[in-house]
């Protein structure tokens, strides 16, 4: 069987009404495919909870006022609904799936792959940041983070078989990194040759 990936689809925010129903922030853009009645989440909580280590069984996703509100198998009322609110939902899924987008990847799938620019490598996605803007993919490049637009423009090819994205950043995204690299090392040379310079001098006679 090949390895599965869990993805995080949901939080469960408060509860609502009387009957055990808890309103869903969906990390998801595709909530009509997971969130179907049957579907079994995993459940992200503090290792107080009594629901640590369990999963729960969704009987029915519902709209109320443009939010998502769900029902789950065994909470029947408000007092139970309540001790759910801010477990985080998460489902297995296959990692040969692909988003039904063209060109969309899962956020899991772009860490850890290498970044390469003119043919070389300059360093590796550690994360993916999600900002009202648009996505950023958060390189690793000499030992510093840089936040790469996550574009067309910017990232013309992402190659999951081959572990990698190729970036064309615009002049001095990574430069300027670079440039103060080489600035610290030229003032750290100069600081050395300084302390060596005066470690020759010979020392002033004595006056009497």
């Amino acid at each position: 069987m090949p390895a599965r990936t869990q993805l995080r689809v949901g939080r469960l925010s408060r509860a609502h009404g009387l009957k055990g129903a808890i309103k869903v922030e969906l990390y998801t853009d595709d909530p009509a495919r997971r969130f179907v009645p049957g579907a079994r989440f995993a459940l992200q909580v503090p290792t107080s909870s009594k629901w640590h280590g369990k999963s729960i069984e969704l009987v029915e996703l519902r709209v109320y006022n443009g939010s998502p509100v769900a029902f789950f198998a065994g909470v029947d009322d408000r007092t139970e609904a309540e001790s759910l609110v801010k477990a985080v939902l998460w489902v297995e899924q296959d990692p040969t799936e692909l988003p039904e987008e063209p060109d969309a990847w899962y956020v899991h799938q772009l860490a850890g792959l290498e970044v390469w620019r003119d043919g070389a490598r300059i360093g590796r996605v550690v994360r993916v940041d999600a900002l009202p803007a648009q996505d950023m993919l958060i390189v690793e490049h000499d030992g510093a983070e840089v936040m790469v637009p996550f574009v067309s423009a910017i990232v013309p090819e992402v190659d999951l078989r081959a572990g990698r994205v190729v970036v064309t950043p615009p002049p001095g995204l990574f430069e300027e990194l670079e440039a103060e690299a080489d600035e610290e090392a030229e003032a750290v040379a100069a600081a050395d040759a300084d302390e060596a310079g005066q470690a020759e001098a010979p020392a002033d006679p004595a006056k009497d």
